[in-house]
């Protein structure tokens, strides 16, 4: 399965919202893998360090790319993680 979802909050795929995209992409049955949209290497979902690395900012749209018994479900909660500003502090 494969989705194409915009980066809405503003630290983009950093930081907090980053953390959470790995915890999340931990807790399903499924490789996960994401990148930009417009490239074709992915990267594991559930590596901090992988997905930091992409240094995807907020407006950008990257791939994901699941695979797995849990690959819709995980697809949802990650595509929502990316959908939703961040809560301010």
């Amino acid at each position: 399965m494969e989705r194409t979802v915009t980066v809405v909050p503003e630290d983009g795929l950093h930081a907090r919202p980053a953390s959470q995209f790995v915890e999340t992409a931990t807790e399903f049955d499924a490789d996960v893998r994401l990148g930009r949209a417009d490239a074709d290497d992915l990267a594991p979902a559930a590596s901090m360090l992988a997905v930091t690395g992409l240094g995807v900012s907020h407006g950008e749209s990257v791939r994901l790319v699941a695979e797995g018994d849990d690959a819709e479900a995980a697809l949802d909660a990650l595509e929502a993680i990316l959908s939703t500003p961040e809560a301010t502090h």
